[in-house]
């Protein structure tokens, strides 16, 4: 069974960094992709990266890019979320999430990531005061 646990959240101030962690287990081969998911209150769910297992592609929405950078450490089965330049509107929480069977990420699987993720983490919450 895939598991997937969120760490590093916390409070920052605008123009800090904040380096999120999914420590993943359960898959047995390399085809899946991870990516990370945040909703903010009172809004709707915004998917933020991912990268492939299989291939290390990445996807960045266009509100991060730039910013933020997702990388993985295969050794550890973590996938890393580098934030940096915070801003008051990344206030969220943030979900790890996963799909497996998937060896390229691309704008099109990017678009499907906000519901179509087959495996969620609990959540770690971000806070970005201005």
């Amino acid at each position: 069974e895939v598991q997937l646990v969120e760490s590093g959240g916390g409070l920052v101030q605008a123009g800090g960094s904040l380096r999120l962690s999914c420590a993943a287990s359960g898959f047995t081969s390399d085809d899946y992709a991870i990516g990370w998911i945040r909703q903010a209150p009172g809004k709707e769910r915004e998917a933020v990266s991912c990268i492939s297992g299989s291939d290390g592609s990445t996807y960045y929405a266009d509100s991060v890019k730039g910013r933020f950078t997702i990388f993985s450490d295969n050794a550890k089965n973590t996938v890393y979320l580098q934030m940096n330049s915070l801003k008051p509107e990344d206030t969220a929480v943030y979900y790890c999430a996963a799909d497996r069977f998937v060896t390229h990420v691309s704008a099109s699987y990017f678009a499907t990531m906000n519901y179509g993720m087959d495996y969620w983490g609990k959540g770690t919450l971000v806070t970005v005061s201005s």
